[in-house]
């Protein structure tokens, strides 16, 4: 599909994740100059670019290509500061380059962003359930074992 195939948002958002699909699979089976073709043309429609980048460096990383690797990688932070696993990527590829100061302070910035940032997890309608019953059983344990605890109080007071 040409670029002028692609008009509408939605036509482009779905081009633009199945690039990003079609490019870890790519990668993984290390073809990395067509992964990298497919995520760079995905770049041109402007969506999900922290996300390109971070896939780039890890196909740069995978090729040892640790200057490009770094590069995405600092792309990828500079569209989202928060992005805590393309901090964590670039602090190893300093590490890789024998950059210790940067390696260290950069994997403890990540480590620290990590924290203040906690990924979402999504979960399906039959764990929420599950959570809540264990919540719920959690919150009866305690609040029966408070009460027993003042009722114990009470009857040694009497």
């Amino acid at each position: 599909m040409s670029t002028d195939e692609r008009k509408t948002h939605d036509e482009q958002i779905a081009y633009v994740g199945e690039s990003i699909e079609k490019a870890e699979v790519l990668r993984k089976d290390k073809h990395y100059k067509e992964a990298i073709s497919l995520l760079v043309d995905a770049l041109q429609y402007g969506l999900e670019k922290a996300q390109i980048y971070y896939r780039l460096g890890n196909i740069y990383i995978d090729g040892e290509d640790l200057a490009r690797a770094e590069y995405a990688y600092n792309r990828a932070l500079e569209i989202d500061p928060k992005f805590v696993n393309a901090m964590h990527n670039l602090a190893v590829v300093y590490r890789r380059q024998k950059k210790m100061s940067l390696y260290v302070k950069t994997y403890k910035k990540s480590q620290k962003l990590a924290i203040r940032n906690p990924q979402k997890t999504n979960f399906n309608s039959e764990e929420k359930k599950r959570i809540r019953g264990m919540s719920r059983n959690v919150f009866l344990w305690l609040f029966g074992g408070a009460g027993f605890i003042v009722f114990l109080i009470w009857l040694l007071g009497r």
